[in-house]
């Protein structure tokens, strides 16, 4: 016998013990099963019909159609060797097998929570399991035969296709066979991704108390997970929880009492025009940035993990999960990956901090200075107190300033066109209105570098301890040698002041390293009488520092 030939029979002889199986499940289980629930015996006749979903349209299509035209096919194979055509022919109708397939699962749950509450029901498809014709294999069993037809039709057709001669008259019409085949398989497939897809966000949208402008079939869920959500107002961390779907991403806060909903909705950032991108913060590592219209937020991936040596991979998976959803353009593993170099982990708190473009001022809303990280407003430069100079932030531009400089109102695009608080220069740019100056044309002193814009362009900058002349106390600040003048070191309180409250020329000095005490690494910048003692954070940190100094030191620019 040619091999072609075997194959094709090994089809009809599989085919005949599967419509006697369709005949099992289509004319023995649910046949006494509807006769039963029709009695009101068992169960509701729609669960009987919801278990069985469309078998009677399978079984009757390959007990009438399928199976006869194989059977004579091969009563002429001696003059017609081929069943390519007839394949051809009949695979369309295969495509029923989606709705049998996207059923299943749930037919099975339907068998399994029935067989609980209906003994009656349990007890006859017991009594039938035990007939001959069921070969002491469960309902269950049987019912997954129609699921895995079609892959095995494939295979022999694969086969089949392999094994036939070149110059065989049925090599065209088989293959094209097998293509449809193919086909129906993926249409399957299909149909199961779709119902696990909508099943999954079905869940998701109960889990937000279904909502009316969220609950949505034709969205897709990208990701889901906890993170850290960083106040802008006393520098803590408290827990939310996010979902980004393809078209929005929801911020939500865990519900106390979880009843009938187990997260509210606190804010909704439409995808389109949503910016994300990675922070370099010392204070919160593995941060990033999601920047929407309606809101900004600066948010903290819960660890790092050791396998991943440049972004923690929440941090990563987050960060591509939003540029994902952001037109779906790029996948989720795409995130730039931050340097591990001390000169990138110490980039300056300022590297956490961007602000809108002009032409998004108002348009966008802004990422909030934290107010740990400023001493006086950002506008006047007057240094903050507890009771007359408070505290607060420009909608606009999101810079801490006093309230003086933030006196003024402005409609914000972002905020619905609201009259939001703004400072005198947002104030300005977004309303086109004159605001008297009364320091206007005064010139920018030596120290009135902002410690932002100085560490974005500088040859060092750093958190360094300095020491009072006891060598006990001192204060802690932000040192940065700028590279536009590389010869002066500035002292600033926090990483986002506007003005230096010092500066020390470093031209002739001499850098001194001391001897590691109490677990502190120290060294001296000294000339003539007056010494300077500084702490840093690590060895590698106070290295870096002498090395810097002791070229400013030595007129080496």
């Amino acid at each position: 016998e040619p091999e072609e030939k075997k194959i094709a029979l090994e089809l009809l002889e599989t085919e005949q013990a599967y419509v006697n199986r369709l005949h099992l499940l289509d004319q023995i289980f649910y046949t006494e099963l509807m006769k039963e629930a029709k009695n009101g015996k068992t169960v509701p006749e729609e669960v009987v019909k919801m278990i069985f979903s469309n078998i009677s349209s399978i079984y009757q299509f390959h007990a009438k159609f399928f199976l006869p035209e194989l059977q004579k096919r091969m009563e002429d194979w001696s003059c017609n060797p081929r069943i390519g055509d007839v394949i051809q022919k009949l695979a369309p109708f295969l495509k029923m097998y989606g709705e049998y397939v996207k059923n299943f699962d749930k037919a099975v749950e339907l068998i399994t929570v029935w067989s609980e509450k209906s003994p009656p029901f349990q007890e006859l498809i017991a009594d039938i399991q035990k007939r001959k014709v069921c070969a002491n294999l469960t309902l269950q069993h049987h019912m997954l035969e129609p699921v895995q037809r079609i892959p095995r039709y494939e295979l022999l057709l694969k086969d089949y296709v392999r094994k036939l001669p070149p110059e065989s008259p049925d090599r065209d019409d088989a293959e094209k066979a097998l293509e449809m085949i193919f086909m129906v398989a993926k249409h399957s497939n299909a149909a199961i991704a779709e119902m696990e897809r909508l099943q999954n966000l079905w869940a998701v949208y109960q889990r937000l108390g279904l909502e009316d402008d969220i609950v949505d079939p034709s969205n897709e869920l990208i990701k889901e997970g906890p993170v850290q959500k960083i106040s802008a107002r006393n520098n803590s961390t408290s827990e939310k929880y996010l979902f980004l779907f393809n078209n929005m991403l929801l911020y939500c806060v865990p519900r106390v009492i979880q009843v009938g909903a187990e997260f509210q909705v606190h804010l909704r950032i439409d995808v389109d025009g949503m910016k994300v991108r990675e922070l370099n913060d010392t204070q919160f590592p593995h941060t990033f940035l999601v920047s929407g219209k309606q809101r900004t937020l600066e948010l903290q991936a819960r660890e790092n993990p050791p396998c991943c040596a440049s972004v923690s991979l929440a941090k990563q998976s987050w960060g591509g999960g939003c540029r994902q959803g952001e037109g779906l353009r790029r996948g989720r593993d795409e995130s730039r990956g931050a340097g591990t170099t001390w000169t990138t982990a110490s980039q300056l708190d300022s590297d956490a901090i961007s602000h809108p473009q002009t032409e998004e001022l108002g348009r966008r809303a802004p990422q909030w200075v934290r107010d740990n990280l400023v001493t006086m407003c950002m506008r006047c430069k007057e240094p903050f107190n507890a009771i007359i100079r408070r505290r607060h932030h420009c909608r606009a531009c999101g810079y801490v300033v006093c309230a003086r400089c933030s006196d003024y109102k402005a409609e914000l695009q972002y905020d619905g066109n609201r009259l939001n608080r703004v400072c005198q220069e947002c104030y300005v740019f977004l309303t086109g209105h004159v605001v008297l100056e009364d320091r206007e044309g005064k010139h920018k002193g030596i120290l009135e570098k902002g410690a932002a814009e100085v560490s974005g362009r500088s040859l060092l900058c750093s958190s360094l301890q300095l020491l009072d002349k006891n060598g006990k106390g001192g204060t802690r600040g932000w040192f940065v040698i700028p590279q536009d003048d590389p010869l002066v070191l500035y002292i600033y309180a926090a990483p986002q002041d506007v003005r230096a409250h010092t500066s020390i020329p470093l031209l002739g000095y001499q850098v001194r390293d001391l001897p590691q005490g109490d677990s502190r690494h120290l060294f001296q910048l000294v000339q003539s009488r007056q010494v300077y003692t500084f702490v840093a954070d690590t060895e590698e940190l106070k290295r870096r520092w002498m090395r810097a100094m002791a070229r400013s030191a030595a007129g080496i620019t």
